[in-house]
């Protein structure tokens, strides 16, 4: 599932492409792609709105629209973008399709079908459920040190659980969370209200900065517009992965075995001599 860095890039090279551009006409295909928005509803709201900006909360593609609509978009495991010429088939999978006058459509595919949408009031934006209990975004002004001292301590589940928690911390997921740990020389089994004070302080660095790098590294990449999101996910930034993925393989620092382990259903990756 794509991670905060994924999700910021799809959305900006999705603001450089749609921004200021009418929707002439929207077409849902797929029911419960938008279980809240009925297909006529669906199609209704959006014909003729213009897409302000294209922007993210948490793992969420929001699109403001000049009708004082949102549409939020979730990827999910294998949701992506397409903007596509009229004269190309819709692609298999598709389960939206936005068409511009220019002749082009964004399409939405998705192979898993798990992916989700939802029109909602811009007004009423952040009361929705899907955005009301998200935490502060990592790079704004009210996710600090001491919020995430403060956060730690009221939860007894692993440091990795919490990590993944969208309502305690936003945007991380296997791979980054496995790598700020790493970075941070902390066990990921250690529950998280036993994170020291020193071990919070550096934890909340290296989440900045595991995102940042990701972030970084993807915006020097081109983008293809008939294939937005495949310009990000795939390994792209594999190269860079300290531990995650990395199972047997030496780690960069002590040259000890990486170890994986099942925490929730999910697979950790981390070194047991570093992050003792």
């Amino acid at each position: 599932m794509p991670e905060l860095p994924e999700v910021e890039l799809v959305a900006q090279a999705l603001n450089k492409l749609v921004a200021k551009r009418q929707i002439i006409v929207a077409e849902l295909f797929r029911e419960r792609l938008a279980p809240f928005n009925a297909p006529e509803e669906f199609a209704k709201k959006l014909k003729s709105a213009k897409i302000n900006l294209v922007k993210r909360r948490g793992k969420h593609i929001l699109f403001d629209l000049d009708n004082g609509q949102t549409l939020i978009a979730h990827l999910r495991m294998s949701g992506r973008f397409m903007l596509l010429p009229l004269d190309r088939e819709n692609p298999k999978y598709t389960h939206a399709a936005f068409y511009f006058a220019d002749e082009t459509r964004l399409v939405f595919q998705d192979q898993r079908h798990f992916g989700f949408m939802r029109i909602v009031a811009t007004d009423q934006l952040h009361e929705t459920k899907e955005l009301k209990s998200l935490a502060p975004e990592p790079f704004s002004d009210d996710f600090t040190p001491k919020y995430l001292r403060d956060i730690l301590k009221t939860s007894k589940k692993s440091l990795k659980e919490f990590l993944l928690d969208q309502t305690k911390v936003t945007g991380l997921g296997n791979i980054y969370a496995s790598e700020a740990m790493f970075l941070a020389k902390v066990n990921p089994q250690t529950p998280a209200n036993e994170v020291s004070t020193r071990k919070a302080n550096v934890l909340f660095e290296k989440i900045r900065d595991v995102l940042q790098e990701s972030i970084a590294h993807g915006s020097t990449l081109n983008v293809n517009p008939e294939n937005i999101d495949g310009s990000y996910y795939g390994g792209g930034y594999s190269h860079g992965w300290r531990v995650y993925d990395r199972e047997n393989e030496s780690c960069v620092n002590c040259e000890k075995p990486i170890v994986r382990l099942k925490q929730g259903g999910r697979s950790t990756y981390f070194c047991p001599k570093c992050q003792k």
